[in-house]
């Protein structure tokens, strides 16, 4: 009886501005699978016509992700010679690849994140108290920075690499070029891509293409903070309630009060282990596209600095300062998770729980118990995300650079 009326009231519509607030905490989410069209796929209320667009979109997209990789993967290994310039390629082309695998786990996956997305759904739906709504929108919002944050400094190093460094570097201001500038060679083999307009059509290519692998990135990215954070509001309001548990038992049934306070503790629990689930292949993919681009960025900073070219060195650095943020704040959205899921355990010892009756007491053993064995953010069940796997992470790029230069010299 008590699991059925726990079901009922997690099926009542109790927060009246339901509808804005979990169009508010997907918004930039949305925005971002919508314009590469996964949310379709993960948002459930997709008709047909949605889904179809969404598949020619799909197949546009990787049409000009595979115009990078096959081209620019034959020219690096097969035509180019100089060692230096398969260096200098080889960074963006395996950022493009890394991008093309993300892009098709959310295509794939897109059951697992409406499941997430599902569950957030509900805890919007069923939230009363206006207090928690407030905590559940401070923690909207900090995700929503931390996605504009990712955003700015992705796209803007990004963009800047397919164009202006591409006109405006020393290295092609300095030679007698007659050759019209391409982000990626290799086309040259099946295609005029000097003459117009097919240069242009090229080029225009490499832009949209650009604008695919930043938008999966950061998308990838908003998805595990919209989660994360969401949980972490949660964990807030169980602990809000646990601090006020003792002043309430005058006014509620000590048990029933309790008994929910575990009950949405669960519930959070599988939430989080779905978010596992979801993220933990993409997050598998960011440490190693991270720590082997950080390497290649800190290699190409190093060899423009050498050359004094400033708007490479700007570019190289805006991307250097992206990637380490994007790997910083997965590393960190791990490190808070666990820590937040085992605060409850600490404040369920901090309350006045001498004040209870003994048998309500022994009831608090429960959450401490399973507090010491917190939910974590993983790397393909391989690497736990944490401030320590962010430092590995600069150790191994720093250590993967010494080794790229000596090599390369």
């Amino acid at each position: 009886m008590r699991l059925k009326s726990f079901k009922a009231m997690h099926s009542q519509v109790r927060n009246i501005h339901y509808e804005d607030d979990i169009r508010y905490s997907l918004q930039m989410c949305q925005w971002l699978l919508q314009s590469i069209r996964v949310w379709p796929l993960v948002y459930e209320g997709a008709n047909r016509l949605e889904q179809a667009i969404s598949v020619i979109v799909m197949t546009a997209c990787f049409t000009l992700l595979f115009f990078i990789i096959v081209p620019s993967g034959h020219y690096i290994f097969y035509v180019e010679k100089s060692l230096n310039m398969k260096v200098k390629l080889l960074g963006p082309v395996g950022f493009c690849l890394s991008s093309t695998i993300k892009y098709c786990y959310l295509s794939l996956k897109g059951s697992i994140f409406k499941r997430c997305i599902e569950h957030m759904k509900r805890d919007w739906r069923v939230v009363q108290d206006p207090n928690h709504r407030t905590i559940m929108l401070k923690y909207v919002a900090i995700s929503r920075r931390l996605i504009t944050v990712c955003a700015v400094f992705l796209y803007t190093g990004g963009m800047s690499y397919h164009t202006v460094m591409q006109f405006l570097s020393k290295e092609r201001s300095k030679s007698n070029y007659t050759l019209k500038p391409l982000t990626y060679p290799g086309c040259d083999w099946f295609l005029d891509e000097q003459s117009s307009p097919t240069y242009e059509i090229v080029f225009l290519s490499h832009c949209l293409a650009a604008v695919v692998m930043y938008t999966v990135t950061t998308a990838t990215y908003s998805l595990t903070a919209i989660f994360v954070t969401h949980i972490c509001g949660q964990i807030q309001i169980q602990i809000t309630k646990l601090q006020s548990f003792i002043e309430t038992r005058e006014m509620h049934d000590n048990r029933d009060h309790f008994a929910v306070i575990v009950h949405d503790h669960v519930q959070v629990l599988r939430f989080s282990e779905n978010v596992e689930e979801a993220m933990r292949a993409i997050c598998l993919i960011q440490i190693i596209e991270s720590t082997v681009n950080m390497c290649m960025l800190e290699y190409y900073c190093m060899t423009e600095w050498g050359n004094s070219d400033v708007i490479a060195v700007f570019t190289y650095s805006t991307l250097l300062i992206s990637f380490t943020f994007n790997i910083f704040m997965f590393c960190y959205i791990g490190e808070i998770l666990s820590e937040q899921c085992s605060l409850i355990g600490t404040v369920s010892y901090e309350i006045d729980w001498y004040n209870l009756p003994s048998k309500e007491a022994y009831d608090l053993i429960l959450l401490i118990a399973v507090s010491q064995y917190p939910p974590k953010l993983t790397a393909g069940k391989i690497i736990e995300l944490s401030l320590d796997t962010f430092g590995s992470v600069v150790k191994a790029s720093v250590v993967y650079l010494n080794l790229l230069r000596t090599v390369t010299n």
